[in-house]
């Protein structure tokens, strides 16, 4: 059987994301290998235009249903998902997943208000999640969006965020005319 296909199946079977080192060790293949064997599957799902897709974040990957479907299968599996979100909880959420990892004070600094309540909410949700702690006084929290946000969204990676515009200002010399 193909490497690629291999893949295929033990991530049609998991449950949650897995790293590209279990995939190595359940298929007995050297991770160099399964990447490859991963970037060609990713390939075909996109190059096909498949109902599947890869989502990769932070060393894992997971199979995802692709986002042009997500109409069709809430109303096959009688799932209402549409969910609405507050202009400060789209503000948070942008923050966090182009600065990521951030913490609250710097998305407070952004936004320019408390943004306490706006991520315990995310967090409940499961959009946004604790990344880690920063090295210094008080060692604040990380955060970080999650698998569940990646999803919502229809991204497979960050980087398939829309590149932001730039600052108004921003490259033009100071004193010149």
């Amino acid at each position: 059987m193909k490497l690629s296909a291999l893949l295929e199946s033990l991530l049609f079977v998991a449950a949650d994301p897995v790293t590209t080192g279990q995939l190595a060790q359940a298929s007995g293949c050297p991770e160099v290998e399964v990447c490859k064997a991963l970037d060609e599957l990713q390939w075909e799902y996109e190059e096909q235009n498949r109902g599947l897709r890869l989502q990769r974040r932070s060393g894992s990957v997971l199979l995802v249903t692709n986002p042009a479907a997500a109409q069709m299968v809430e109303e096959f599996l009688n799932l209402e998902m549409t969910v609405q979100f507050s202009a400060p909880a789209l503000e948070t959420l942008a923050i966090v997943a182009y600065l990521h990892p951030v913490t609250r004070a710097q998305v407070e600094a952004v936004r320019g208000v408390d943004c306490s309540n706006t991520l315990r909410r995310l967090q409940l949700q499961g959009l946004v999640e604790e990344f880690d702690r920063m090295d210094g006084p008080g060692r604040p929290i990380r955060y970080a969006v999650t698998d569940q946000f990646m999803q919502h969204f229809g991204l497979t990676t960050l980087n398939e965020l829309p590149e932001l515009p730039p600052l108004e200002g921003e490259g033009e010399t100071v004193g010149q005319e």
